[in-house]
């Protein structure tokens, strides 16, 4: 039995077979209908999710399976004091897989050492979002042809943001990948990523404040929210909040074939105006996410569909 804690979970070769099955899955959706016929996810949301849970729940369903599960700590017995052990040890009872988003870090690691069932994190504080990382680099293969020879642009909360905290571990791994932070000075990336991830795998990167600077020089420029629940202080997010806005004017400095992705929701870091260019791809992101999600529903089973099933 396998999990999903962090997207190195999976080796390179594993995640290109569980990309190509995401990318069957895009071309023969009816091959794959009934894959999960009498099978069950749980999704746990212990902190709120519109995305990720309707694309795990869409995922299930897709697939023949059904789905139950909570969508915030309120409306569960995590109100009463239920900790999260037993919590999923009661689940593996009901459910053949389980989704979970905590807004402590750690939580579904702790849920996958009592579980019976495969556990999927789907979201863990500032920590980690394995299943956004399959979707981005889902989205960035069928859009771009390949993960390696990219130079990458993050921008936004690069400190707090967990989906940018997978997407780098995740892309060291291919070769010549380079990456440039755009972020103000209370926002950069962790030291843990700069010295663990970066620096020990020889990655080149640089990084700026200025979007502008950074955008002729881009393959893939992925925006992110600044998040208000992950700050201690309103006025330091009322401050930063704002700090880039990515609009027609930044995007006419930016390579023709370059995307835009962003995990969303987004909320004013890129102008509603730049939705029409054929470069933005945030909202295809969200389709990719679903095929991602399926096939890693059917990797983590062991359900294999052959041709003709």
């Amino acid at each position: 039995m396998r999990h999903l804690m962090s997207p190195l979970d999976f080796s390179v070769e594993e995640l290109d077979q569980l990309l190509d099955l995401a990318t069957d899955i895009e071309k023969h959706p009816a091959k794959y209908a009934h894959a999960c016929d009498g099978k069950k996810i749980a999704t746990l949301f212990y902190e709120p999710s519109t995305r990720t849970r309707l694309s795990f729940e869409t995922a299930m369903l897709n697939l023949g399976g059904n789905v139950i599960g909570f969508a915030s700590a309120s409306s569960s017995s995590a109100a009463k004091g239920e900790s999260v052990s037993d919590t999923i040890r009661m689940i593996s009872c009901y459910a053949d897989i389980c989704a979970m988003r905590h807004p402590k870090e750690g939580a579904p690691m702790v849920a996958a050492t009592k579980s019976s069932i495969p556990v999927i994190n789907a979201g863990d504080g500032g920590h980690q979002h394995p299943t956004q990382t399959l979707t981005d680099l889902h989205t960035i293969r069928s859009l771009k042809g390949r993960l390696g020879s990219l130079t990458i642009g993050l921008c936004g909360d690069l400190k707090f943001g967990r989906t940018v905290h997978s997407l780098i571990n995740a892309l060291v791994r291919y070769e010549n990948v380079k990456f440039v932070f755009i972020s103000p000075d209370e926002l950069r990336i962790p030291s843990y990523i700069r010295e663990d991830v970066l620096n020990n795998n020889h990655i080149e990167y640089k990084e700026v404040e200025r979007l502008e600077d950074a955008m002729p020089e881009l393959d893939l420029l992925y925006m992110t929210r600044v998040q208000k629940e992950r700050f201690f202080n309103e006025e330091d997010y009322v401050r930063l909040k704002d700090f880039y806005i990515l609009d027609k004017a930044k995007m006419a400095l930016a390579r023709e074939d370059m995307l835009v992705l962003h995990p969303l929701p987004r909320v004013n870091e890129i102008a509603v105006e730049v939705d029409d260019d054929p470069r933005a791809a945030y909202f295809k992101q969200v389709q990719y996410g679903v095929y991602a999600r399926m096939a890693l529903i059917l990797t983590l089973l062991d359900i294999h569909v052959e041709e003709g099933e």
